[in-house]
């Protein structure tokens, strides 16, 4: 294939979601054809109370096939920020509500296929208010402390990739730069 016989072949296009095929060269001059989920990424929200406990959700996930444990999460919409996405996913899921937001950790979850890039932001003095699930959510919210946490994580009860990660990330990293 030369370069000039690159193209680009939508595959599938879902409400969350698209799948191309791409023919591209990558770096070193190889030329590869690869399938690509294309995702508009999400955010990822670590609530923390003054007490420094933290929300955690637990909701079915039907591609795991069971409940998880999990930070509040969902995708951005068109035209959002990832910020926007993380307070207006908070509210809608849990009902809190943050004052104090901080951006811990940028991530791509799976990028040998799926270009989705999760935000993980940290939710400071948090309140709670009323959830807005969407009609097909059943979200169940529970503070934990970090402790009780990490050992879910530890004892293989929290397997959600993007908890997991800002969990682990926070516990080694985030404290210094959110506990002021």
């Amino acid at each position: 294939m030369t370069r000039s016989q690159h193209f680009s072949e939508l595959l599938f296009r879902g409400k969350v979601f698209s799948v191309q095929r791409h023919s591209a060269v990558e770096p070193g001059g190889v030329q590869v054809v690869r399938e690509v989920v294309h995702h508009g990424g999400s955010a990822v929200i670590l609530p923390r109370f003054a007490d420094g406990r933290i929300l955690l959700i637990r909701q079915y996930r039907l591609a795991a096939g069971k409940l998880l444990w999990e930070l509040p999460a969902g995708s951005i919409d068109e035209g959002e920020t990832a910020l926007q996405a993380a307070k207006r996913e908070l509210a809608e899921e849990t009902g809190y509500r943050s004052q104090s937001w901080h951006k811990l950790l940028e991530f791509y979850p799976s990028p040998g296929f799926v270009d989705e890039k999760m935000t993980v932001f940290v939710a400071k003095r948090i309140r709670a208010g009323q959830a807005h699930l969407e009609q097909d959510e059943r979200i169940i919210a529970r503070s934990f402390t970090m402790d009780e946490a990490l050992g879910l994580v530890q004892g293989g009860k929290i397997v959600d990739a993007k908890t997991l990660i800002g969990l682990l990330y926070f516990e080694r990293w985030g404290r210094e730069v959110i506990d002021e």
